[in-house]
């Protein structure tokens, strides 16, 4: 029964789910240029649907070897009941997935900050990535999300954090060099995600966390995906139309901008009649 399960969950990704998740990976390794010959990618597993799906995706793009690259399959287990750590290690061997396990104690190391240990525990968590992964010969890691934490983080940034900013593709890692971060999963919607685990008959933990259990239900992210709901009842669009707004930025449109500690106010030179890089203000109102 396990073949039988590894070749349908597979093949499901090319076939039932080719125009949804294969085509929309394979555009975002296209497009963002996330894959190139010659990279060694560490695949992070965190067990929940959205990783191992990313793993299966990137092992198929290896095994069809239109780019040639290398993949270190990698489960970081920062502290998971043995329930659930158990869980990722069977979806593992289900879908055939060569993956090395790593013990941490990063779950009791976030859990004693007093302010943000949600924050603290993904800091160290990307940390410990990215050190494994250079260990381990790689130039990349691999993340698994997806089209909605891209929405979802330009609508929080808005919202709770005064600030238009977008989760982007990929990113060099600043403390590790010579290393990226890649989103292979970028374009792949949540919703695609979840039918194609329902259709395979797959159950995958979620977050895990003492803290995530405490609080997944009044957190600002669940806030955003039950707002997004509402709006797509009158707006089917709204998630792409979100989606691009992060693409048609107009600089001129904007009361200030900056790029690192590099700021610019419309107000600078708007007495010249010039806005940015030396174009003309747009027409008034």
């Amino acid at each position: 029964m396990g073949d039988i399960m590894i070749n349908q969950a597979e093949e499901s990704i090319c076939r039932e789910f080719g125009r949804k998740i294969w085509t929309k990976f394979r555009r975002g390794v296209r497009d963002y240029r996330l894959i190139n010959e010659g990279d060694k990618i560490a695949v992070c597993i965190s067990g929940g649907k959205d990783s191992i799906l990313m793993a299966l995706c990137i092992r198929r793009l290896q095994r069809n070897g239109e780019i040639p690259f290398e993949a270190e399959y990698i489960a970081m287990d920062p502290g998971y009941s043995a329930e659930n750590a158990e869980k990722i290690k069977e979806n593992c061997k289900l879908l055939d997935l060569p993956v090395s396990f790593y013990k941490t104690n990063i779950f009791n190391s976030a859990e004693k900050s007093p302010k943000n240990p949600c924050f603290l525990c993904s800091r160290l968590r990307r940390g410990w990535l990215y050190k494994k992964a250079q260990e381990l010969g790689c130039n990349k890691i691999a993340l698994g999300h997806h089209f909605d934490d891209v929405i979802e983080t330009i609508l929080m940034g808005m919202l709770y954090g005064s600030q238009m900013q977008t989760m982007m593709p990929k990113l060099h890692s600043e403390n590790y060099g010579g290393m990226e971060l890649i989103r292979p999963l970028y374009l792949v919607r949540e919703a695609d995600i979840m039918d194609w685990t329902e259709a395979n008959g797959l159950s995958f933990i979620r977050c895990a966390c003492s803290m995530s259990e405490k609080s997944e239900q009044g957190s600002k992210r669940a806030e955003i995906k039950a707002l997004l709901t509402q709006l797509r009842q009158t707006n089917p669009a709204v998630d792409m139309n979100i989606f691009r707004s992060a693409e048609n930025v107009n600089l001129q449109t904007l009361i200030s901008y900056h790029i690192g500690e590099n700021r610019h106010h419309f107000l600078d030179d708007y007495d010249e009649g010039i806005t940015i890089r030396g174009t003309k203000n747009p027409p008034r109102e």
